[in-house]
């Protein structure tokens, strides 16, 4: 019987990178539903949580209407008198070799999907967390060294990969508006590049294919030069951003998450040869459309308002990636075949 101490806890995108971790930290004091279509995420992300009593997945995609009181699986959880106190959306489908796939899908999840969250917390009355990108800002820009939450960004939103930039704006609008028009406590984080087990592989996220390759004595692969730096937070230091930010004040406006650091990826990858005692090269190739140089967080709001610094030291972060490529190798690999890489 489901405990009424406990609150019940949506994550959409909850399989993904991001999620999983963050449903995997949410379960020690809460009840809760993951939603997933699997368009990106994977079962191999949650599977040690599927049998935990406090814990649900629900296959779906939120561009269709959700309906939470419908699904038997949730019965335990008593939705229809107790309701849903939380929703963490991460669903949207990101993916920088396979962007082309997914355009369509991307756009709707930043619009129609977006909307059925809203409704649902608007039933319920919920508190909601957006996880918006970095990408709100555009690229870096000349003479501005860190992205304060108060710059409006530079858009172009008839690029290739317009429907998640400019989907990625749109959704922020949308939560805007119904914190306007529904006084619905809603509140967006502005996540930066992050990094950290379950991060897809083969997919041109470049730290855990460097990982991964490093450990085959493979090349590492840059999509850029030798010049193309990036920040670098790693995902158990976003997940407590998340969740700081869901008990913040309702009014505190979208807040940066992530690493200040610039870091060159030509370090980052031979400092990954270097702890993986490998013999790789560092190889570099055309820039990927979902692979540019973004600028860098300036985390200001998120240390004075949620008492939050990224914690996990780069070393650190890159030595428990490593360790659970290593530990996870076959599964990867296996899990890369059937995705098709």
């Amino acid at each position: 019987m489901a405990s009424l101490e406990k609150k019940n806890v949506l994550v959409a995108g909850g399989a993904g990178f991001i999620g999983s971790h963050l449903c995997e930290k949410l379960i020690k004091t809460n009840r809760v539903i993951c939603l997933d279509n699997f368009s990106t995420g994977n079962v191999s992300n949650i599977d040690f949580l599927l049998q935990h009593p406090d814990f649900a997945f629900i296959r779906h995609d939120i561009i269709e209407p959700i309906d939470l009181e419908s699904f038997p699986e949730l019965e335990r959880f008593k939705v229809k008198f107790q309701g849903i106190q939380e929703i963490y959306n991460l669903a949207c489908p990101t993916s920088a070799k396979d962007f082309d796939k997914f355009k369509e899908a991307t756009l709707a999840a930043n619009s129609v999907g977006m909307k059925n969250i809203l409704d649902l917390a608007t039933k319920y009355k919920a508190k909601v967390v957006h996880a918006s990108s970095s990408v709100v800002y555009g690229p870096r820009q000349d003479g501005v060294e860190f992205f304060k939450e108060e710059i409006f960004g530079c858009v172009n939103h008839l690029t290739p990969r317009g429907c998640y930039d400019e989907g990625k704006r749109f959704s922020e609008t949308m939560i805007q508006t119904y914190r306007e028009t529904q006084s619905l406590d809603a509140k967006i984080a502005r996540i930066f590049r992050t990094y950290g087990p379950r991060e897809r592989l083969f997919d041109g996220e470049m730290v855990p294919d460097f990982i991964i390759d490093a450990l085959d004595n493979k090349d590492l692969i840059i999509y850029g030069d030798q010049n193309f730096s990036t920040s670098l937070c790693y995902v158990d230091d976003i997940v407590s951003g998340l969740i700081k930010l869901m008990s913040a004040p309702a009014d505190i406006g979208p807040v940066n998450l992530g690493s200040n650091e610039d870091l060159k990826l030509l370090d980052v990858a031979n400092k990954i040869i270097s702890m993986a005692g490998s013999e790789s090269k560092v190889v570099f190739e055309k820039p990927l459309l979902f692979m540019t140089a973004l600028g860098l967080p300036d985390t200001s709001r998120a240390k004075e308002m949620l008492g939050w610094v990224p914690l996990v030291r780069l070393e650190d972060g890159l030595q428990k990636s490593i360790d659970y490529t290593q530990a996870y190798k076959p599964l990867l690999r296996q899990q890369g075949m059937v995705d098709g890489r």
